[in-house]
């Protein structure tokens, strides 16, 4: 039997090594330690375990989500705009919020707390030139309801983070979150993504 498939001419086959040149690969230690970095993660903003969930911060970090807008297939490259930010925080600014949030009654936003669920998927992990630094894509699907509510609000995305080594685990240095709404299904954005 003849596996081979014939492709059309127009389809343009290029290796995966030349397509992701510097992943690391699914199943390897770095990819599982960082992929289990990113559950715990989710894990602890879901709990609202929030000061343990900024216990995994670099003090250098930019956590950052710009607006999108819908734009015809041809300026799709634009509709990220990058000068107009829902947030853009830093290691000071997301400690201050963590403090007001948990130690203050004066974050009516989060009091009560939203119930979340966050889902990560579609882990994708680059080397860097630093060996102790990795360029991370994830999908994160993130569910929230608040009150009496009987219906969930749903917010999907794609993150961009840079993960450092940090003893036996890792610190979040940067996250770019790139909403796919262009309108937000939830009233604000008081929890982290």
């Amino acid at each position: 039997m003849n596996t081979d498939i014939a492709l059309p001419a127009d389809v343009n086959t290029v290796p995966e090594a030349v397509f992701r040149p510097n992943r690391v690969p699914v199943g390897s230690p770095a990819y599982n330690q960082i992929a289990e970095f990113l559950y715990e993660e989710a894990w602890l903003l879901d709990e609202i375990r929030l000061a343990d969930w900024v216990a995994r911060l670099d003090e250098d970090l930019r956590y950052t989500c710009p607006v999108r807008q819908t734009r015809p297939l041809r300026e799709n490259a634009a509709s990220i705009v990058r000068t107009v930010m829902h947030f853009d925080e830093t290691y000071a600014s997301i400690r201050g919020r963590v403090g007001r949030i948990t130690e203050t009654r004066s974050a009516w936003a989060e009091d009560p707390p939203s119930r979340t669920r966050r889902l990560i998927t579609n882990i994708l992990v680059e080397s860097t030139d630093n060996p102790d630094e990795f360029e991370v894509q994830s999908y994160l699907l993130c569910s929230r309801s608040r009150f009496e509510e009987t219906n969930l609000l749903f917010l999907s995305c794609v993150r961009h983070d840079l993960l450092r080594r940090h003893g036996a685990s890792f610190k979040l240095a940067r996250r770019e979150i790139i909403v796919d709404q262009t309108v937000l299904g939830f009233p604000n954005l008081a929890i982290f993504l």
